[in-house]
Parts: structure tokens; sequence; C-alpha cells
């Protein structure tokens, strides 16, 4: 079975988007979401980062809640910044955040989030993984920014994934 289906939740998660997207149960669609299902987990195996052992499942669920707030908050500051702001009135950057985890997978999900947040957006990550560029939309306070960075998302993952 997992010769076949490497990642079951992964194909799950295809074939119902697939079906989703195509808003079809025909079987031409059908038989193309099993196809899908199979063939791109197969195929993008190599590319995921080692399996993970989340130690702190409880803490990953805060996390998210966490996270969840901070998108929702960032989306209505980006929003009103943008309303209310001129271009020359904001302060665009990039700042460096010092990095003390190492594990891939806390690293694609720290990746994952500031991506996700309106506002920040990785830029990119020093070959070592010590160092983590990041361009924020506004920020006047870079210490205060990285801080937030070490404090509500690296030392939950570092729990996470590293202890």
């Amino acid at each position: 079975m997992k010769r076949w289906l490497p990642s079951p939740l992964l194909s799950l998660a295809l074939f119902v988007v697939w079906l989703l997207l195509n808003q079809s149960l025909h079987a031409a669609t059908l038989l193309l979401a099993a196809l899908l299902a199979i063939v791109v987990p197969l195929l993008t195996q190599s590319l995921r980062p080692a399996r993970v052992k989340m130690r702190k499942p409880l803490l990953a669920l805060r996390l998210g809640g966490v996270v969840a707030y901070d998108l929702v908050l960032s989306a209505f500051t980006v929003a009103r910044l943008l309303l209310t702001r001129r271009g020359s009135e904001m302060s665009p950057r990039f700042v460096r955040v010092p990095l003390a985890m190492r594990d891939a997978n806390a690293l694609a999900t720290l990746a994952m989030i500031l991506c996700l947040t309106p506002g920040t957006a990785w830029g990119e990550i020093a070959l070592d993984r010590s160092t983590l560029l990041i361009h924020v939309f506004d920020e006047d306070d870079a210490a205060a920014f990285i801080d937030m960075i070490k404090t509500r998302y690296e030392r939950p993952l570092m729990e996470i994934f590293e202890s």
C-alpha cells in the first residue's frame, strides 16, 4: 500500500481538490482525480522534507491559533495602511532574522507562515540556515519584528519539531 500511496492524506486531498475544482462527479473526472492522487505523490516524494516527528501536538494547535489570529490582524493592518497612507509614508524593508532552529520541517512551516501573512514575504535563507531574510511591507522597528518572529513562531516550532 505504501508503495502506491506513499502519502495517503496528500492523495486524498488531491483527489478532493480536483473534484471541487472541476465541480463534477463524471466518470472521467473521477478517473483523472484518482490518477493524480496516485501519480503526484509518487513523483514528488523526493521533494518532501524528512518525516515529521511532531513532539507536542497541543502546542501545534495553539500555534495554529496564533497564526490564524496573526493572519487576520495582518490583513486588516495592511488594508488600513494601503487605504490611509501614501507610498512615501510607508517603510518597507528587508529584515535579517537570526535563526536558532535547523529542522527542515520547522523551517518549511515558518516559510508557509511568513508567506501567508499579508505584509511579509520570505526572501532567502542562509546556506547554513542561520539567518533568514524577510521582506516586510511596513516596519519601523526591526528589532521588535525579529523578537516577534522568534517568540511567536520560532520558539514554538522548535518545541514542536526539535525538542
